[in-house]
């Protein structure tokens, strides 16, 4: 289910270069990173993972803890952006090529799915591990979820190729963006009040159960389950319709449901892919 960045995000992108955070609440001079020191320009940055973030991702590993409490621990985190330096100029110059002047580019890669991703790390080792290459930019996670709209990122992964890996999905982003707790889909009670409501016109349908898509679940490197930091698709809808049903009957009902849902509001906000099961009621 893909999405057009909303009129409040690209509001916030104005702004993201500024000296201040969506709330207008100046970024120098903050205390966000724990034991790092929190200037505009992280003076002094020891390149560690943000304590609160490390332990949210070993809780999510351990099972003590869900997505929810990994977006929340970044919304006041220090995380780190990947650049690489690209040669500018004109590739028959013979000026060397130490002599010419590089350009810094954000890195985005490809989802799974297509998508693009923005890249982020946690510490600048892990980043060194996945491009020994990039320089590592220090900047507040709120921050990078806004460069990852502008780069018209739905995703952004967290240490990707590291022992776990987290993605951020487009819902998830954008509550980042903006400083706002998020709750996932499937654990949202206006969503499922959403897809209820969306079938309340459909008499073939007699039950409608929200849960975790099976995209939620991710693995470490070892390939060890987590329950969380996949990709997507992140929702799960089980329609349990009454029996008797031909395929023109069945497929013209999930059409108009599928239809709804993408024009539900609650859903353009909250959901960010969704996969269904259909059940036939026992006859």
């Amino acid at each position: 289910m893909s999405r057009e960045l909303p009129g409040h995000i690209r509001a916030l992108l104005d702004a993201a270069g500024g000296p201040a955070d969506s709330a207008g609440v100046p970024w120098a001079g903050r205390d966000l990173a724990g034991s790092v020191p929190a200037t505009a320009e992280h003076a002094g940055d020891d390149g560690l993972a943000d304590a609160r973030v490390a332990a949210a991702l070993d809780a999510l590993r351990a099972g003590r803890a869900g997505e929810a409490a990994v977006v929340d621990a970044l919304r006041d985190a220090r995380i780190f952006v990947p650049l690489i330096a690209s040669v500018a100029g004109d590739a028959n110059d013979p000026v060397p090529v130490s002599d010419k002047e590089a350009d810094l580019s954000l890195v985005t890669i490809a989802a799974p799915d297509g998508r693009t991703a923005l890249p982020v790390f946690t510490s600048v080792d892990a980043l060194r591990a996945w491009h020994p290459d990039a320089r590592p930019i220090p900047t507040w996670a709120p921050r990078a979820a806004l460069s990852a709209a502008a780069e018209d990122a739905q995703l952004m992964v967290l240490d990707p190729g590291g022992a776990v890996s987290f993605v951020v999905r487009r819902p998830a982003l954008w509550a980042l963006a903006q400083q706002k707790p998020w709750t996932p889909s499937y654990a949202d009670p206006a969503v499922a009040a959403a897809a209820r409501g969306v079938t309340v016109s459909e008499p073939a349908v007699l039950q409608v159960d929200c849960a975790a898509g099976r995209g939620v679940v991710s693995a470490d490197r070892n390939g060890a389950r987590i329950a969380g930091g996949g990709p997507g698709p992140e929702l799960r809808i089980g329609l349990t319709l009454r029996s008797g049903l031909d395929r023109h009957e069945l497929d013209a009902v999930v059409r108009r449901i599928q239809e709804r849902l993408a024009a539900d509001p609650v859903f353009a906000d909250g959901v960010d892919s969704i996969e269904m099961r259909i059940v036939a009621a026992p006859a």
